[in-house]
């Protein structure tokens, strides 16, 4: 089964931040819940894994990342990802994610992300709808934490619109000011989709019969 999503999503942070998270495969990748880079297996190439919670079992899926495309002046990264549990199930990504600058607003930015995903086995009984619905509840939570996070990266020279005496004066008060990194869960939390997907389907169900 394949799923096609298109995104865009407005942040509060400016694009040189935000790309230079981007283009931190790791840190990227820890802020998606469950999500890790464990190895580095080439420039381009690194393998990982995804832990996914339902009440006391944990399943486990390892897979590798590649780099196909990082072109700087555009602020656009291509990436392939693959993996499968030991189960059976397998799925794959093509995603190209570009970030690009608020006109209105140089401090603000927007993350455009394309991607197809083939999902193989039990996952794929879930139908094309659910699963969008599934894929938009853990990117809204991956772009919150990216959001954050790429607030707390150190902003680029000339961004910042303090003077030099100011920031003498208020070095301190900035560091207290700097946001804290975002805490994100360590696994996706099956239960909490199960849920999403019932009501929605309850919803459904409840507006056919009216």
């Amino acid at each position: 089964m394949e799923v096609k999503l298109d995104k865009q999503y407005p942040l509060d942070v400016d694009a040189a931040r935000a790309w230079a998270l981007l283009t931190d495969l790791k840190a990227t990748a820890s802020c998606m819940p469950g999500a890790e880079i464990t190895e580095q297996l080439s420039d381009t190439s690194f393998k990982g894994g995804v832990k996914v919670k339902v009440g006391p079992a944990v399943a486990q899926f390892g897979g590798t990342v590649d780099v196909i495309e990082a072109v700087a002046a555009e602020r656009k990264m291509v990436l392939r990802g693959k993996g499968a549990d030991k189960g059976g199930s397998s799925a794959s990504m093509d995603l190209t994610a570009i970030i690009t600058p608020d006109p209105a607003n140089p401090a603000h930015c927007v993350l455009n992300g394309q991607a197809a995903v083939i999902v193989n086995g039990k996952f794929a009984q879930f139908g094309g709808r659910m699963m969008v619905q599934v894929s938009d509840m853990l990117l809204a939570q991956f772009v919150e934490n990216f959001r954050q996070t790429a607030l707390t990266l150190p902003a680029a020279d000339g961004s910042s619109a303090a003077g030099v005496a100011s920031a003498a004066a208020g070095a301190s008060a900035t560091a207290a000011a700097a946001p804290a990194a975002p805490v994100v869960a360590r696994e996706i939390n099956g239960l909490a989709i199960f849920w999403a997907l019932l009501k929605s389907w309850l919803g459904g169900l409840l507006g056919k019969k009216a």
